[in-house]
C-alpha cells in the first residue's frame, strides 16, 4: 500500500511559525505520488520563496499523499494532511501553521481551515466543488489567487468560497492573475512572491503565545 511522506525542505531550530505545501492531483486515482509528477514538482518553488521570505523564523514542510486522487467521498488526501497536522503539532507543539496548497492542494486546505492551529492559508485555483462546505475560525486569514485563463478549475467557485467565508467572519482576500492559467508559469515569480509574503506576515505579524497554542493543540486532539 501507498503512504503519504511528510518532508521538511526547511527547517528552522526554532521557528515561529510552520507552513505545510500541499500539492495537487486528479479527480480519481490511487496510483502513488512520484516525486517527478509535475504536480509535486510545481510546488518546490513555492517552499523555497517560502523559506526566504521566512528568513529563518518559518519551518516549511511538504506532503506527498499516498495517492494521487481525491476519489470521491474518501476525501484521500484529507485525512493524510489532518496525520501530517498532528505530525506537525508533536514536532513542533503551539506553533501557528500556514497551508499553502493548489489546485486539489487548495481544496485540502479549505477544508481544513476550520482548525484552529491553521492561521493562514493561501489557495491557488483551489477546486471547489457545490458540495464544499465554507469552513473557518475567527482567527483565519484566507488568500484565494485565481488565473483569469485558468480553464482546469472554477475561478467563478473558488471566489463563491471565499466570499462565504467572508460572510462568515474569516479575512478573507481574493485576486485574479491576469494573463494565467492553472500551470501558474507565465506570472510564476508573482505566484510565488505573493503567496510567501502573504504566509509570512499573518503568521509573524506578532509572538505567539506557546502555552496558549499548546492548549489549543491538547483541546483539538481530544
Amino acid at each position: 500500500m501507498p503512504a503519504a511522506r511528510l518532508l521538511w525542505p526547511t527547517e528552522a531550530e526554532n521557528p515561529r511559525a510552520i507552513v505545510l505545501v500541499l500539492h495537487g492531483g486528479r479527480s480519481k486515482g490511487r496510483g502513488s505520488v512520484r516525486p517527478w509528477q509535475g504536480a509535486v514538482l510545481r510546488m518546490a518553488p513555492f517552499a523555497k520563496a517560502v523559506g526566504r521570505a521566512g528568513d529563518g523564523e518559518v519551518a516549511v514542510a511538504e506532503l506527498r499523499y499516498a495517492v494521487r486522487g481525491w476519489n470521491g467521498a474518501e476525501a484521500s488526501p484529507l485525512a493524510d494532511t489532518r496525520l501530517a497536522l498532528e505530525q506537525i503539532a508533536a514536532k513542533h507543539p503551539g506553533v501557528p501553521i500556514g497551508l499553502l496548497g493548489h489546485s486539489m492542494g487548495g481544496r485540502v486546505a479549505l477544508h481544513l481551515a476550520d482548525d484552529e492551529r491553521i492561521q493562514a492559508v493561501v489557495a491557488l485555483a483551489p477546486w471547489v466543488e457545490g458540495v464544499d462546505e465554507p469552513r473557518w475560525h475567527p482567527d483565519l486569514h484566507l488568500l484565494v489567487l485565481h488565473g483569469s485563463l485558468d480553464r482546469m478549475t472554477s475561478a467563478k467557485a473558488s471566489r463563491a468560497m471565499a466570499t462565504a467565508m467572508e460572510r462568515l467572519g474569516a479575512d478573507v482576500t481574493y485576486e485574479r492573475v491576469d494573463n494565467d492559467t492553472h500551470a501558474m508559469l507565465r506570472r510564476a515569480g508573482y505566484w510565488h512572491e505573493r503567496s510567501a509574503d502573504y504566509l509570512v506576515q499573518h503568521l509573524l505579524v506578532e509572538p505567539y503565545d506557546a502555552d496558549d497554542r499548546v492548549a489549543q493543540d491538547e483541546r483539538h486532539s481530544r
